[in-house]
C-alpha cells in the first residue's frame, strides 16, 4: 500500500491528475501495487500561497516544471526493481503530462507492516493486539 504524495509547481488540476496516473501506473508496472491500492496527495504550487525550492543537485537543472514525488510503502523491493520503478514514473509523467524527466525528483521511503493503519485504528497487517504498558 504506497502512500504518495506529489507537489508538482504551477500545476493545474488536469496536471495533477496526470502525473498522478502516471506515478500509479508505473508503482503497479514495475512493483506489482495492486490496480485499487490509490492513495495519493496531490498539491498544486502556485509560487505565491505554496512554494517548492530546489536546487541543481546531481546535475540537471530544473526549471518551474519541477515535481517533487514522495512514495511511502512497506519495505522489500530490491534496487534493481525501485530502478525500474523511477525510470517509468520519469517516462509516464513525460507521456502523460509533458513534465521532462530532468524535473521528477523521487524520494522513497520505507517502512514495515506494523507502520500501517488503514482505518479503525487497527494495524491491519498485524491485526489486534493487546495494548502496552
Amino acid at each position: 500500500m504506497p502512500l504518495v504524495r506529489i507537489d508538482a509547481l504551477r500545476a493545474d488540476r488536469d496536471r495533477l491528475e496526470a502525473l498522478g496516473r502516471a506515478v500509479h501506473d508505473a508503482l503497479v508496472q514495475t512493483i506489482d501495487v495492486p490496480p485499487g491500492d490509490l492513495f495519493q496527495i496531490l498539491t498544486g504550487h502556485d509560487g505565491t500561497t505554496g512554494m517548492l525550492r530546489y536546487g541543481d543537485h546531481f546535475g540537471p537543472h530544473r526549471d518551474d516544471g519541477i515535481v517533487i514525488v514522495t512514495i511511502t510503502m512497506r519495505s522489500g523491493r530490491t534496487p534493481d526493481r525501485k530502478r525500474a520503478l523511477y525510470r517509468r514514473i520519469a517516462e509516464l509523467a513525460l507521456e502523460y503530462a509533458g513534465t521532462e524527466p530532468r524535473n521528477m525528483v523521487i524520494a522513497l521511503n520505507e517502512n514495515e507492516p506494523i507502520d500501517w493503519s488503514f482505518s479503525d485504528g487497527v494495524a491491519h497487517y498485524h491485526g489486534p493486539s493487546e495494548p502496552e504498558g
